[in-house]
């Protein structure tokens, strides 16, 4: 008897222990760089966003672990062109005043042998909640994190451009997320 209660107390320690803590970063906005890429009357029009946020906890070695949630300010759009910014978040595009903000939460991480990765997640943007896949490199050096990447969305797939601007023109539909980020690992 005294064996069998020893066991379940040894089993109930190992259930209840925490598993072991992912890596967390923190974001050097400074040198990062959220963006994204889109054909606008047959020429490249190229914005990125200056307020955004990543909570990562990421390491190569348990990316079962792993998670990444970036909440995008939308407001921040910023392209140099004040009368396209406007246009773009006003009640045709992101629709600012009702979704101020846009949501990317990884499901999981997949190594592709070297530093390459693909991240999957689920991206929310105008009240609209799609799977999206983020292949991306990363290079650690010591405390500091470089990962590069890039995902394809359809514009149409969440809801964005209504009426005249729901056709493939003047904007394409397919729009290019880019991502540029530095982090460094928290204390």
């Amino acid at each position: 008897m005294k064996i069998m209660f020893s066991a379940c107390v040894a089993t109930l320690c190992l259930l209840a222990a925490p598993a072991m803590a992912v890596t967390a970063w923190s974001v050097n906005h400074g040198a990062s760089r959220l963006g994204f890429s889109v054909q606008w009357s047959g020429e490249a029009f190229n914005a990125t966003f200056k307020s955004w946020k990543a909570d990562i906890a990421f390491d190569p070695a348990d990316l079962t672990h792993s998670k990444v949630v970036a909440t995008i300010d939308l407001n921040s759009e910023d392209s140099g062109v004040a009368d396209n910014d406007d246009g773009l978040k006003g009640a045709e595009g992101f629709a600012t005043n009702q979704f101020p903000t846009a949501k990317f939460e990884t499901t999981g991480f997949t190594a592709r042998g070297g530093n390459a990765y693909v991240a999957t997640g689920r991206l929310n943007l105008h009240g609209v909640t799609r799977p999206v896949t983020l292949p991306f490199t990363l290079t650690i050096n010591g405390n500091t994190a470089h990962m590069t990447g890039k995902a394809l969305v359809s514009r149409i797939d969440f809801g964005l451009g209504q009426g005249e601007w729901a056709g493939e023109t003047p904007i394409a539909h397919a729009v290019t997320i880019t991502v540029d980020l530095t982090a460094t690992r928290a204390h």
